[in-house]
């Protein structure tokens, strides 16, 4: 049975992965004998990311293919603030800040925009997606990112958030006060020692979804449908 002593630092999308499927999450993120593939989706949605933050830190024209989104960012761009783009924040075991790569982290996130108010303690966050649909919007995300706002900037006491999904024109939008921050990390923490057992126990117990089959390019798995 495999046993992998200490675990990398987490982020949102990992906790995700685990969630999803242990078992995957193992072969992606511990032995990592596996890679995802790259899919047009996901390389769209790198050059938009790209995009966006040129815009709006170095005011470099965006691309002609992105321009349906160029109201929503001016509309970003025009507020009052310090802009941030593409923020890399760390947070230690003790909920402490660090740098991104620092060897003591824990945690790590990126935040596609942030805009400081600190005159009004105030900020506003914003994550890009460009997926078609922002039905199954989730907002973990934002939550996570607005709890290590609060940390890497203890002035600020609200955090405003949204989902800007520029290419079906929604935008899923949240508000956090610094109050909450000790239940949240609670939530999470119980999330992260859910993972930690993985790691202390060597157990990566596969979750069966219908994705399964067609998606998911641990092979090897029983419930692949790829080599069966």
């Amino acid at each position: 049975m495999h046993k992998t002593p200490q675990t990398p630092a987490w982020s949102y999308s990992s906790i995700k992965l685990f969630e999803q499927c242990p078992k995957k999450y193992f072969h992606l993120k511990v032995v990592k004998d596996v890679t995802e593939p790259l899919t047009e989706a996901t390389l769209y949605g790198g050059r938009f990311h790209r995009a966006a933050e040129d815009y709006i830190k170095e005011g470099t024209p965006l691309p002609e293919y992105f321009n349906f989104a160029k109201e929503a960012l001016d509309k970003l761009n025009s507020m009052e603030g310090e802009k941030l783009c593409e923020y890399r924040m760390g947070l230690t075991r003790n909920l402490e800040p660090c740098t991104f790569g620092s060897r003591n982290v824990w945690w790590r996130g990126i935040v596609d925009l942030a805009i400081l108010d600190r005159e009004r303690n105030k900020a506003f966050i914003v994550d890009y997606k460009t997926g078609k649909s922002a039905q199954y919007a989730d907002k973990d995300q934002l939550e996570l990112m607005a709890l290590a706002i609060f940390k890497h900037f203890p002035e600020i006491t609200q955090v405003k958030a949204g989902l800007l999904f520029v290419v079906c024109n929604a935008f899923v939008k949240d508000k956090y006060d610094h109050e909450m921050q000790e239940g949240a990390w609670q939530k999470w923490t119980g999330h992260y020692d859910r993972l930690l057992e993985a790691y202390n126990t060597g157990v990566w117990n596969p979750k069966t979804s219908g994705l399964c089959r067609k998606h998911c390019p641990v092979l090897s798995c029983t419930h692949n449908g790829k080599n069966h």
